[in-house]
């Protein structure tokens, strides 16, 4: 049995204006403290495609810009480090505003690839997806044919 956050709708009990509240104040005291949800927040997504030329990754980062972004490759191990921070400006300072959330981002993920061909990699920005194309090297038969005098 595992320990997860539930809500008492999950228990197959009809809701009323009780249940409901109690859901709310299962989500108050669970949902923002959970390590799952913080992870999710302060990250992107990731796919990785395989053929058997190449990994094909994609991270989804809407809003940064290609100088917002970093790419390493260090032993195998391909880090994306994005940061955007608030730009400052007078325009800022006029608003006033009631809730901000877009002040700063900081978010760093690393995945390790084996028999890659470190000099052929290839990134691209389109529409908020990063595109990274890490060529894998190629593998040559080392077998060696021995003949029978």
């Amino acid at each position: 049995m595992s320990i997860r956050p539930y809500r008492r709708s999950d228990l197959g009990l009809i809701d009323n204006g009780f249940e409901d509240f109690y859901n709310m104040i299962d989500s108050f005291f669970n949902d923002g403290f959970t390590p799952e949800k913080a992870i999710k927040s302060a990250s992107f997504k990731v796919d990785i495609a395989e053929d058997e030329k190449a990994y094909t990754v994609e991270a989804e980062l809407p809003g940064f810009k290609k100088d917002d972004i970093q790419i390493t490759l260090e032993d195998g191990k391909l880090t994306l480090l994005v940061e955007k921070k608030e730009e400052k400006n007078e325009s800022n300072k006029e608003k006033n505003y009631i809730h901000k959330e877009r002040k700063f981002s900081h978010m760093q993920r690393s995945m390790y690839f084996k028999d890659i061909d470190e000099e052929g990699l290839k990134a691209s920005l389109n529409d908020g997806v990063l595109e990274i194309i890490v060529p894998k090297k190629e593998i040559q038969d080392k077998k060696k044919q021995i003949e029978i005098e």
